[in-house]
Order: structure tokens, then C-alpha cells, then sequence
């Protein structure tokens, strides 16, 4: 059954938790703070995730690609956990044309409640967001079944806040195949001239969650370039939500970004016997950077909520039940989904941005391709989707 947000917010436990600042950031890769130091730590495990405070702002661009917030949230709080624009999947899918318009205007009806939140429509909002402290509600749709067959959609709801779509959501739809179907279906003539739409009103293309076929296919008749919003390389970890060599090339050919996920499953790699740490996400890093030559392709999407995950027992958002992609990390780390290590240790909390930054310059990423990663290369790409 699909969760959406009206529905969670009556189901949602009501009251406030109390956000700490941020305890100080081990520059070994440990995760800080621990469960006894923060009490947003035992709050997430009561089911609420939330996060620290940064006192000081950090001088990046941070740009979340791909995260979840649900309405039980601290919004009031949320543009000072160093995050300078939320990649936010807008609502649960698969959806029709009304719920999903239904989930677009919940954004902006909490923006307009939130004096430090603001929807972003273009690149210089981002920028002007980080200069006066707020955050930026970049809105994302997570599949394209609410296009159905009427092109027609895709300029309403640019025009209504839409900025990022993926148009596949793990099973095969109506225009390509899903990562975790049975068949890699490709893009269909539909989809094409879908890929046609989202050039010309300016919408990126997020291949995460799509079948590998597809995915090469969008690529190639796309006339901008597309990116992963969350998704990480399988040549590391091999996993049907990763993606592998070849589509990382045709991505970087294309000047498109790979915005590597920090959630544990995907981090995870098929030795290991601990939770995967912040150098183990690196690493993913570290790969991308070798096949393009540069850190000039490399973005991040935590896949993190602010607020309470809705339980569910098998795929979130009510499509069939897939293969279990999780079972190893549910084994040997944690299948509590609200649980703080459903992330990697390290970056389990957004303030650790400033952690995460300290590890990549002692991995050898200069001060430039630490701004790239963690935001100017998601800018690049949209200032040339969008406009300016």
C-alpha cells in the first residue's frame, strides 16, 4: 500500500526532539557522535531521524541529490545541517497525475511555513540560498507512471517545481525497464519522447533505480547530461542498485554526475564483516575518479530522512515485492530501516558533512574537487538543464 504524506501525518507520532550540536569530527573516519554522546542518535532509533546543528556554517555548496523527509520533521532546524539544497523525492511512487501534483504543492505549502527553506527553480537559487543561510527543497519525482501517455505533463509540473525525475522506479513501466525487474526492457518510444520533453523544459534525467539498458539508452538520446541521484559502483559492490563501468563512462561522456549513495546496503562490499565506514563510501569515490580522470563526475545522495521512515515490509513505496537486495546488510548490521546504522559510520547524520570533507582531503582530493563532489558538479549540470 503507497504511504503518502497525508496519510503518514495522521499515523506520525507527534512532539519535538531536541537537535544537539555537533560533537567534534574524528578526522580517522570514526563515526561521531556515538548513540551515548547524542541524543539524535536515540531518536532515530525511537524511530525519528534527526540531525545536528551546525553553530558555524562551512564554506560548500552541499547538494543532496537524493534524500526523504517526512512530515514529522524538524523543518524549522533543517537549513542548518550544512545542507545547502534537499534533493526531495516529492512523493511516493508509482502515483497518478493528482497525487503527484498533490505532493509537488506539499512542498511549497511547507516552504512558504518555513522562513529558512525555499523551493528552488534554478542554479542561482541554490547559490543565493547558501549566501543568506537557507536551504534549498529541490524537487524530484522518483518514477514517470504519472506521465501515463500525455507529454503534455512533464511542462505542467516543470512549471510547478519539478526539477529532477527518474523514469523508471525499479520496475519496468510504461516508458523503459527497472533495475530489479525480471527483463532489461530498454527505453521505449515513449520514453524517448519523454527524454525529448525533459531536454526542452529543462528537467534532469536521473538514471538511479533503472534497469541497465535503459539507463545507457536515456544516455544516449539525451541532449544534456544525466545523472545517478543514488546509486553506487558495482564493480565495488556488486548489487542490482549499483551501476557498473560501462554506464559510468557513458555518464561521464555525456558530462553527467554519479551521486554515490552513503546508505549501507549499497556500501557494503561482498568481504566485509562490519558496517561500512565513510572510507569505504570514498572508495566509490575513488572509482569514479579513475575511470573519468578527475573528480569532475563524482556527486553525493544520502538516501537520509529528516523525520520518521514509514515501516513497511517490503518496498516502500507499495510496488511488488522485489528480490531482497538488502539481505546480507539486514544479516550482518542492522534490518531496523529506521535505524541510524542503515547508514554508513561516519556520515549518519548530515552535520558530518564537514567530517566527510576532512576525509577526502587527507584521501588526497584537493580543496577544488572537495567543492565539486559535494555539490558543484550537480551545479554544473543543472545550470546547463535548467538555465542559468
Amino acid at each position: 500500500m503507497s504511504t503518502t504524506r497525508r496519510h503518514f501525518l495522521k499515523q506520525a507520532a507527534a512532539g519535538g526532539v531536541a537537535v544537539p550540536a555537533l560533537a567534534a569530527a574524528d578526522a580517522t573516519g570514526s563515526a561521531v557522535p556515538t548513540a551515548e554522546q547524542d541524543p539524535s542518535a536515540q531518536a532515530c532509533d525511537a524511530g525519528k531521524m534527526t540531525h545536528s546543528i551546525l553553530e558555524e556554517d562551512h564554506p560548500w555548496i552541499y547538494i543532496d541529490s537524493c534524500m526523504q523527509m517526512w512530515p514529522d520533521g524538524d523543518f524549522d532546524v533543517a537549513h542548518r545541517h550544512g545542507v545547502t539544497a534537499y534533493g526531495v523525492t516529492a512523493w511516493s511512487p508509482p502515483a497518478d497525475p493528482a497525487t503527484a501534483l498533490n505532493g509537488l504543492m506539499y512542498w511549497h505549502g511547507l516552504a512558504r511555513e518555513h522562513e529558512g527553506l525555499e523551493v528552488v527553480r534554478t542554479a542561482q537559487d541554490i547559490r543565493r540560498m547558501k549566501r543568506e543561510g537557507k536551504a534549498g527543497l529541490l524537487l524530484a519525482a522518483q518514477d514517470g507512471a504519472w506521465i501515463g501517455h500525455d507529454l503534455s505533463r512533464v511542462q505542467a509540473f516543470q512549471e510547478a517545481g519539478l526539477r529532477m525525475m527518474l523514469l523508471v522506479y525499479s520496475a519496468d513501466n510504461q516508458l523503459g525497464g527497472g533495475c530489479l525487474d525480471r527483463t532489461d526492457a530498454g527505453l521505449s518510444l515513449l520514453g524517448q519522447r519523454v527524454v525529448e520533453e525533459c531536454n526542452r523544459v529543462g528537467v534532469v534525467l536521473d538514471l538511479s533505480h533503472t534497469g541497465r539498458r535503459t539507463t545507457l539508452d536515456i544516455i544516449e538520446h539525451s541532449a544534456h547530461p544525466c545523472v545517478w541521484s543514488h546509486s553506487n559502483c558495482a564493480a565495488l559492490v556488486p548489487n542490482p542498485r549499483n551501476v557498473d563501468d560501462e554506464q559510468i563512462r557513458a555518464c561521464i561522456a555525456g558530462n553527467g554526475v554519479v551521486g554515490l549513495v552513503s546508505w549501507g546496503p549499497l556500501c557494503l562490499r561482498p568481504d566485509a564483516t562490519t558496517r561500512p565506514t565513510v572510507d569505504d563510501y570514498i572508495d566509490h569515490m575513488d572509482h569514479v575518479a579513475q575511470i573519468a580522470g578527475n573528480a569532475d563526475h563524482i556527486g553525493m545522495g544520502t538516501d537520509i530522512s529528516i523525520g520518521t521512515y514509514p515501516l513497511h515490509e517490503h518496498d516502500p513505496y507499495g510496488a511488488p515485492a522485489y528480490p531482497v537486495f538488502t539481505q546480507r546488510y539486514n544479516e550482518l548490521v542492522t534490518s531496523d530501516i529506521r535505524a541510524r546504522e542503515r547508514n554508513i559510520e561516519g556520515f549518519d547524520d548530515y552535520a558530518l558533512i564537514v567530517h566527510l570533507a576532512e576525509r577526502l582531503s587527507a584521501r588526497g582530493y584537493s580543496d577544488e574537487d572537495v567543492a565539486k563532489i559535494l555539490g558543484g558538479n550537480f551545479l554544473r549540470v543543472f545550470e546547463e538543464v535548467w538555465g542559468a
